[in-house]
């Protein structure tokens, strides 16, 4: 039986979190997090695992991001299997609510190279970019991941962020791309009906994360989101200006786009493919569209961060979640991009319909168009992130 639908997206508790601008002026958690002291390497900070004598890991994640027993919620399927057929002991808890807030909380253990009594976290792929780059993550062993090494999505390989696959594994994964209600408008399907189309005019919105907006713009306009100019950045922003100044986008939203889409007070919008299966079982008119010149695509990773003493007992955990089945049980529960090849067959036990979306499913052309956003330095973060929000404060 499917469970209840979520009813937050895990993009939306985090969209306004980068797109302050506070943060990027002095004192904010962003500003000041890659000075020279806070860096660590490998060499300078090496954690123990005792993993072979302490039979145990400390997990924190999102609220709602694990599957529960529908008729004891205090009962988490997948993870009990796991501990019974592993003897490691889980200790699970769902205290990450925002990237940044969480960030705030453990950023001067990690770059003093203590221990935030942690083995394994769940962060979104630009937050997990900007710890890489701080030096606050150890590197995982490919040895102990088979399942990920075999099952790993290849679109999900090699990231800028990561380019050999050792320090973060994708936990779901989503797409940002263009949703439509079909009770109000006509189809969508380019980027450029979005921001032109006269019927759509001041019934439009877009998201205030800044990646997903402009990774998509980016893409419309020829370029890569994975590996972009700034001039090519300037060009996208441009035509996100003409379409603010026009009057055509009304606003700029976090996951608060999704009640407006099903009221149909607003007809079209750029949104999250987690947010819109959610709309599209009260009303299949309501669309998820991956744009013709290509989506977004994102991840929530799992991560060993420095000073956890329990690696190897991750990585059991870590590649746990790759076996197929596991995996299926998983996604059928949180409706989400599932990262793991072989899951959707086993879904088809599970749940048929479920099985044949493709925003939980995508098939190779859909994924062959989802693009992952560019890792950016310290600099390009300000530097973008003050440009979009010109644009978006306008």
């Amino acid at each position: 039986m499917r469970s209840h639908p979520r009813t937050v997206s895990r993009r939306g508790l985090l969209s306004g979190a980068l797109g302050s601008a506070a943060l990027l002026a002095g004192g904010g958690a962003l500003a000041g997090c890659g000075t020279e002291a806070a860096r660590q390497t490998e060499a300078g900070c090496v954690s123990e695992d005792r993993s072979a004598s302490e039979k145990k890991v400390i997990f924190s994640n999102w609220p709602q991001y694990l599957d529960v027993d529908s008729a004891d919620e205090s009962k988490r399927p997948t993870l009990d299997a796991f501990q019974a057929e592993t003897g490691i002991q889980v200790t699970y808890t769902e205290d990450i609510n925002d990237n940044n807030e969480f960030f705030g909380k453990v950023r001067n253990q990690l770059a003093g190279c203590q221990s935030i009594d942690r083995d394994l976290v769940v962060l979104t792929d630009w937050m997990a970019a900007r710890m890489i780059r701080l030096g606050w993550i150890q590197k995982l062993d490919p040895a102990r991941l088979p399942n990920v090494q075999a099952n790993l999505l290849p679109s999900l390989k090699g990231r800028s962020f990561d380019p050999e696959n050792r320090i973060a594994v994708p936990w779901q994964t989503g797409l940002a791309g263009l949703a439509y209600n079909g009770s109000v408008t006509k189809e969508i399907r380019t980027v450029d009906e979005l921001l032109t189309r006269p019927d759509l005019k001041g019934r439009v919105t877009a998201l205030s994360e800044m990646r997903d907006t402009i990774g998509l713009l980016l893409q419309a306009k020829g370029h890569d989101p994975a590996d972009f100019t700034e001039a090519q950045f300037d060009d996208a922003l441009a035509a996100l200006k003409r379409a603010v100044d026009s009057g055509q986008i009304r606003r700029f939203t976090g996951n608060d786009y999704a009640p407006e889409l099903a009221r149909g007070d607003i007809a079209a919008c750029i949104g999250w493919s987690g947010d819109i299966i959610q709309l599209g079982f009260e009303n299949e008119k309501i669309r998820f569209v991956v744009p013709d010149s290509g989506a977004i695509l994102y991840s929530d990773d799992l991560l060993v961060p420095n000073k956890a003493t329990h690696r190897a007992n991750a990585e059991a955990l870590i590649d746990y979640y790759y076996q197929p089945a596991v995996a299926a049980k998983l996604a059928a529960h949180v409706n989400y991009i599932c990262p793991v090849q072989g899951a959707q067959a086993e879904m088809e036990k599970i749940d048929p319909e479920l099985a044949a979306n493709p925003l939980i499913f995508p098939d190779d052309a859909m994924l062959a168009k989802s693009t992952v956003f560019m890792a950016l330095s310290e600099e390009q973060e300000k530097t973008y992130e003050s440009k979009f929000q010109q644009v978006v404060g306008a």
